[in-house]
């Protein structure tokens, strides 16, 4: 342990201590002039790669369509096709298939289906065009699509695929499909001929008897192996750690099993966490396949919700890992990957301590679960690194609170309990104390909510009354921050931990409905809020990495997070110690829940400073949020290094609080860089975000 790091940590324990025996943070006087110093030579553990990593999930179609390169929706059929719209409910959303010809002429065969429950049928009636079709296709112009269709029919069926763009007769391309009495896989080639959102496929008969559709799909041709090239592409680019997959919430109610193998046989079934249909085109192989094409870690977290108890992380950490010599690993090889994926970290399960969770249960029985899961997966793999289910106090209190909430009227039906440490609802005091030696990392989530629960006053405290942006951008730093003062606290509960081998990995963060500048401003808080405390917080996921980009089916562009987080590539490695002469304020909320005893950020309110080396320790780089109106000047002393008079900067910023990018619309937030001159004052611009790399010299 460095001795700046042991520094830094007794002064936080002293201030923490003095807060506590007080009742309240530091007070807080705006000086006249803001200066911050720089101490070059006290640095923190390293700022890694995995301190940007993602969560992304199965939420409806958010992978399905800002991922992965499908054109169609419901292709193995979960619906029956008829002239109904599609079912609506949780998240449920997408296009479904309708008959071409009368509606009866068209049943859902669930004698022999090809995959799922039922397979759609077409009577055919001679020259009268019969058979099903799917509108509102997006396509772009020139591109080339290929497909397949899995199909069966009498040897009197005529069957056609036809891709239409366009009203006029010569806006479509059509591809004759030979028909057997067995299911037989067809291949499709088309060119679309215009960009439209209003394309048509049509899978249409004559003759006599009648044809089944097992499973259809059409991809445009520079897929890579069925992602998007296009999403890929400016996700990559971000150089993200580590993607933790599949989830979330719906990993509690998913079964791997039916996600692997030929994805034409594999059913489409409900998810329950989301209340959606899953294709399950997207599963544990192609998961993988992702993070490979993205170069980051893949963080596979395991079913311990609905799963088929202990044997089912197991099989999964051997299907993953195992030799081609073991059972899972068998399958894996004839699933066309012979080679082990070789993931290293696994998660045992997913917010188990929510009430909203699959198989949720109450801590003195998950701590068992979770104990006979450990022992089984790493009897498969002993070189895994097991991350356990924490809950600190905060999370325990926050997210309870939305179980409290009446959805409609927003009004408090009952008052949330507030979660004491060491009580034994403090998920993660149960999990040191009942796991430790079972686990190598521990997992907590933080939100910045959209609401603040009054304990005292026992009301909810919606979100921007009273509350100036800077006070609601920490609302998701804060909670990074209860983590440190907890996270003492677990020291003095538990000493093994003094020796810093077991870490935080803060594997679900973020604001939720993070869309505008406003929530932009407050994300890089709480990177900055991370980058403080790289001590005891190892990794971070934010959630989702689909809102790093902004989509439609064929288009995208970076959102405002995604343009912040490639921004922050060029911050250093090395955290330095920033010191200033303006404390932040006390918290104004009463204090519990999201609300720390002292306030997230650097002491140079109102602005939140972070620094760091960089890892060749040639540069140093500065990052400043302005959350405020107003031009903010610094008076900025860099000690133990000397800086030369010119250097870079990155500006990210907008023209309202509002302000978010859109794909197809002119670019709202946007970074600038520029190279600066710098003679140890700075003027940080209204709302904005600002990343200085200045030389050494």
């Amino acid at each position: 342990m460095s001795e700046a790091v042991v520094t830094r940590r007794q002064s936080l324990q002293t201030t923490i201590g003095a807060a506590l025996a007080a009742g309240t943070g530091p007070a807080h006087a705006q000086p006249a002039s803001l200066k911050a110093i720089l101490n070059a030579g006290r640095t923190g553990a390293p700022i890694t790669r995995m301190m940007f990593g993602a969560l992304i999930e199965h939420i409806g179609n958010l992978i399905n369509y800002s991922l992965w390169s499908e054109v169609l929706d419901d292709r193995k059929f979960f619906y029956v096709v008829d002239n109904q719209p599609v079912p609506t409910s949780g998240r449920a959303s997408g296009r479904k298939w309708n008959p071409i010809g009368p509606e009866t002429s068209v049943r859902m065969d669930g004698a022999a289906p090809y995959v799922g429950t039922h397979s759609p049928m077409v009577t055919l009636a001679g020259g009268e065009l019969r058979g099903l079709k799917q509108a509102g296709l997006s396509l772009v112009k020139g591109k080339g699509y290929s497909g397949r269709i899995v199909i069966a029919g009498d040897a009197g069926a005529r069957v056609t695929v036809t891709l239409i763009w366009g009203p006029a007769a010569a806006d479509r391309q059509s591809v004759d499909v030979p028909v057997a009495t067995t299911w037989k896989t067809v291949p499709l080639r088309f060119t679309s001929g215009a960009d439209t959102t209003a394309a048509q496929i049509e899978i249409a008969g004559t003759g006599t008897g009648t044809f089944r559709v097992g499973a259809v799909s059409l991809m445009p041709d520079d897929n890579l192996q069925g992602f998007r090239a296009d999403t890929i592409a400016l996700l990559k680019q971000l150089d993200s750690g580590f993607y933790r997959v599949p989830g979330g919430n719906f990993v509690s109610g998913h079964d791997w099993r039916t996600a692997i193998g030929d994805p034409d046989k594999r059913p489409t079934v409900m998810d329950p966490a989301w209340h959606a249909p899953q294709p399950n085109d997207v599963g544990t192989d192609e998961l993988v396949h992702l993070c490979r094409l993205l170069g980051v870690e893949p963080y596979m977290c395991v079913n311990t919700g609905f799963g088929d108890a202990v044997h089912d992380g197991a099989e999964l950490v051997e299907y993953c890992n195992g030799s081609a010599a073991t059972p899972m690993g068998r399958l894996r090889a004839a699933n066309g990957h012979p080679e082990p994926h070789r993931i290293k970290y696994w998660n045992i399960g997913n917010e188990m301590y929510g009430p909203w969770q699959m198989g949720f249960m109450p801590p003195e029985h998950y701590m068992i679960k979770h104990n006979r899961f450990a022992a089984a997966m790493r009897a498969v793999d002993p070189t895994i690194t097991l991350i356990g289910i924490g809950a600190m106090p905060d999370e325990m209190t926050i997210d309870q609170c939305f179980y409290y909430i009446d959805p409609h009227t927003r009004q408090v039906v009952g008052k949330p309990p507030k979660v004491e440490f060491g009580s034994p609802n403090d998920w993660t005091y149960r999990l040191i104390k009942e796991c430790t030696g079972n686990f190598d990392l521990i997992s907590e989530h933080c939100y910045g909510d959209a609401h603040r629960y009054d304990f005292a006053q026992a009301k909810i405290l919606p979100q921007d009354v009273d509350e100036p942006a800077v006070e609601s951008c920490r609302r998701a730093p804060n909670r990074i921050r209860l983590k440190r003062e907890y996270w003492e606290q677990y020291k003095e509960a538990f000493p093994s931990l003094k020796d810093g081998k077991i870490k935080i990995s803060v594997d679900e963060w973020g604001f939720r409905n993070a869309r505008g500048l406003k929530q932009t401003l407050g994300l890089a808080m709480t990177l900055h809020e991370l980058f403080r405390n790289t001590d005891f917080i190892t990794m971070a996921a934010f959630t989702m990495g689909m809102s790093w980009i902004d989509y439609n089916r064929t288009a995208c562009t970076y959102s405002n997070a995604g343009l912040l987080f490639r921004m922050y590539q060029n911050f250093g490695t090395h955290p330095v110690e920033v010191e200033g002469n303006s404390p932040q304020p006390l918290p104004k909320w009463p204090v519990g829940g999201d609300q720390p005893r002292i306030n997230a950020g650097s002491p140079t309110y109102p602005l939140d400073i972070a620094a760091a080396l960089t890892a060749d320790r040639k540069s140093l780089t500065l990052g400043i949020v302005n959350a405020t109106e107003t031009e903010q000047p610094l008076l900025l002393n860099i000690r133990d290094i000397k800086v030369r008079s010119s250097g870079k900067r990155w500006r990210l910023t907008g023209p309202s609080l509002a302000a978010a990018n859109h794909v197809g619309q002119p670019p709202q937030v946007t970074v600038s860089e520029q190279p600066v001159s710098f003679a140890g004052r700075i003027a940080a611009a209204p709302y904005s975000i600002e990343l200085y790399n200045l030389p050494l010299a």
